[in-house]
This record gives C-alpha cells, structure tokens and sequence, in this order.
C-alpha cells in the first residue's frame, strides 16, 4: 500500500534497469544480420540459424543481397559442386545437389538449404545457377481444347 501511494505522490525512487548483465535482446534488424565470413564454421552457422526466419542472414551474391536459411554444419569431404563467388568470403561457396556449401575460416563446412532474393523468391540453394531457366508449357490437343473451351 505504500508503495502505491509514494508512486501516487510522485514521490517513488526512479532507480534506472542498467544495462549491464540485461538478457533482453531487441528486436534484429535486417542492416544488422550480414554475415561476417571470417569465423568458424560453427558461429557462421549458428549466425544464420539464429536470424532464421527473422531478419535473415544475408550476404552479396552478385551485387544482390541474398538471404541464407536453413544452415547445418557439415562434416564430410569437399562435395562437388560449381563454384559462386560470394563478398567478404574469403573461399567461394559451392552449389552443390544438397544446396549451397559456405567455408568457414577453419575450413569446416556449413551447408545452406535455401536462398531468398530481394524480390521475396525464395529457391532450394541447389537450384541458383538453374533459378533463371524457364519451360515453356506445351499443352497437347485435348488441353488446347479444354483451354479453349474454358476461354
């Protein structure tokens, strides 16, 4: 009862939090989530698992920034794959059928599952060097009547 009376007065102690030893983390921001290649597998991995989903980690890829998702570290021989320069790292990564293997600077590996372009599409990491082929849709006889049909 006290106590409510003095912060009715005006009267309460204001004794400000410090910020030392707070565990609150604010909310991250997209300008803050760039990944800094010169680390171990280990903290690049768990640099982009921990911005998974919100904000991203991201990196220059082709003067475009691209946002990393889905990493795991991964413990195995250099798999094949095609090579894509990446900004600020110091080895390119590697496009390879699982999806895009990044180095850290212990040589360990990390592979990335997904990437997303600054147009919101999102891809498999697999796929990058294939994400601008298209197909062309051929219908056969019967569709080309239905789709008339439906026209």
């Amino acid at each position: 009862v006290e106590a409510v009376h003095l912060i009715a007065d005006g009267k309460a102690p204001r004794i400000p939090q410090p910020k030392e030893g707070a565990t609150y983390e604010g909310i991250q921001k997209k300008e803050n989530a760039e990944i800094s290649w010169d680390q171990p597998a280990a903290a690049l991995h768990n640099w982009i698992r921990g911005h998974d989903k919100v904000p991203g980690a991201w990196a220059t890829i082709d003067s475009q920034v691209v946002t990393f998702y889905g990493s795991s570290l991964l413990d195995a021989a250099v798999p094949a794959g095609q090579e894509l320069a990446i900004k600020g790292a110091s080895r390119p990564g590697l496009i390879t059928k699982n999806g895009l293997v990044v180095f850290g600077n212990d040589g360990k590996m990390v592979l990335v599952r997904n990437l997303q372009f600054e147009d919101g599409k999102m891809i498999p990491a697999s796929k990058y060097f294939s994400a601008d082929e298209t197909t062309a849709l051929e219908l056969t006889e019967e569709e080309k009547k239905m789709a008339e049909d439906i026209r």
